[in-house]
């Protein structure tokens, strides 16, 4: 990606663009775990509600060249986030990821991701997450029961001096 990526506060002018962005077919088979109807605007809309003002919550817009590229977000010690199809293999979420892990400094952290998301689970693993363990949840982007791949990233181990 030659333009730099830029994280920000989600304001409500983002959310019309990240409601688009997670309603598409392919993005919620991909993901497996978005919204149970991605389009029931109201249902989105008080979950960003909530999520904006729960203290602890850490939301980001993710920018490339001014544009809404998508989210990412750490909550209960949980990173997940989105990024929109024109923006997909570009490296938006490897940039958003590290530039959200360089602002939190909670540790450890977790994500979960289905294990044939191929992409995500790059994106997790470049950032130093490990697979700590699998599970399985229903995944209403897919309408069935989904394996997934629970991924940590623990606290940095300061080097002995020897």
């Amino acid at each position: 990606m030659t333009c730099p990526i830029r994280l920000r506060p989600v304001i409500p002018s983002d959310l019309p663009i990240l409601f688009e962005q997670q309603r598409d077919p392919t993005a919620n088979r991909m993901a497996a775990f978005g919204a149970e109807n991605p389009d029931d605007r109201k249902a989105f809309m008080a979950r960003w509600d909530r999520l904006l003002k729960t203290p602890g919550v850490t939301a980001r817009t993710i920018e490339v060249a001014g544009d809404v590229a998508g989210h990412i977000l750490c909550a209960d010690e949980t990173i997940s986030y989105w990024v929109g199809k024109p923006w997909w293999g570009h490296g938006v979420a490897t940039g958003a990821l590290a530039a959200l892990l360089d602002e939190i400094d909670v540790r450890p952290l977790q994500a979960r991701v289905a294990k044939d998301n191929f992409a995500s689970l790059k994106v997790l693993e470049h950032a130093g997450f490990h697979t700590r363990g699998q599970d399985k949840a229903f995944a209403p982007g897919r309408g069935e029961e989904v394996e997934e791949y629970v991924m940590v990233l623990e606290p940095a181990v300061a080097a002995r001096a020897s």
